[in-house]
C-alpha cells in the first residue's frame, strides 16, 4: 500500500449480471477491464460470459444482454485466467466495488479458486466523500463531469466512465497531497489526508 501512485497499475473493472445478488443465483454475464499505469493504457479486455442461468426480461431491459447473445460465449472458468492475469497484485477500481467484487469472488469460488489479490478502490466512495454531485450513480457523475455516458449499463462503457472518473479524483487527491496507494485507500473513508 506504500506504492507511489505513479508506480501503481490501476485496473478499472465493471460487470453486468443476471441479478442483484450472487447469493440469490445472480451470475456475471459481461465483464470489462482497463489497465493503466501513469495514465497510459497497458491492457484492455472485455467479453460476454455465458452465465449458465436464464437472464430475466427485467434484467435484459437494464443492460440489453439477451440469452441469445451469451449462449455461445465462454463460461467464467474459461476467462478466469485472463481476469487473474490482469488483476493480480494491482489496484482494482470499481464504481460500487462491493457489488462487482462480491460477484467476482462468488464466480471464482464457483470454480474452486480465490479472487486475485488486489487493493480495491471505489469511485462511488470517492464521490460520496469528496464529490458534490447531484446523484452518485455512475452515468450521472459522468454527465456532470462532461464525460460521455453513452452505452451506460454495458461493461466496457461503464469501465471507461469509471476510469475517467477515477482519474478526475486522482488529480484532485494529488493536489491534496496524496502520494501513495495507502493515501488513496484512506481517502475512501475520510475527507482529508
Amino acid at each position: 500500500m506504500n506504492t507511489l501512485i505513479e508506480n501503481a497499475k490501476f485496473v478499472c473493472l465493471d460487470t453486468e449480471t443476471t441479478g442483484l445478488s450472487p447469493e440469490l443465483g445472480g451470475r456475471i454475464c459481461e465483464v470489462a477491464l482497463l489497465s493503466s499505469q501513469a495514465q497510459k493504457r497497458v491492457a484492455s479486455y472485455t467479453t460476454l460470459i455465458n452465465p449458465q442461468v436464464f437472464i430475466m426480461p427485467e434484467v435484459i431491459a437494464i443492460h440489453g444482454i439477451t440469452n441469445e447473445m451469451v449462449a455461445s460465449k465462454p463460461v467464467f472458468k474459461d476467462i478466469a485466467p485472463k481476469i487473474r492475469e490482469i488483476l493480480e497484485g494491482n489496484v482494482l477500481i470499481c464504481h460500487n466495488a462491493d457489488f462487482d467484487t462480491k460477484f467476482l469472488r462468488h464466480e471464482f469460488q464457483n470454480i474452486g479458486e480465490a479472487m486475485p489479490s488486489c487493493i480495491i478502490l471505489d469511485t462511488l466512495k470517492f464521490a460520496r466523500m469528496h464529490g458534490n454531485f447531484k446523484r452518485n450513480r455512475l452515468g450521472l457523475i459522468a454527465q456532470e463531469l462532461g464525460i460521455s455516458s453513452q452505452g451506460w449499463h454495458r461493461a466496457m462503457a461503464d469501465t471507461i466512465m469509471t476510469e475517467k472518473i477515477f482519474y478526475y479524483f486522482l488529480l484532485k487527491f494529488k493536489d491534496m497531497g496524496a502520494k501513495t496507494i495507502e493515501d488513496l485507500f484512506n481517502l475512501q473513508n475520510r475527507r482529508c489526508l
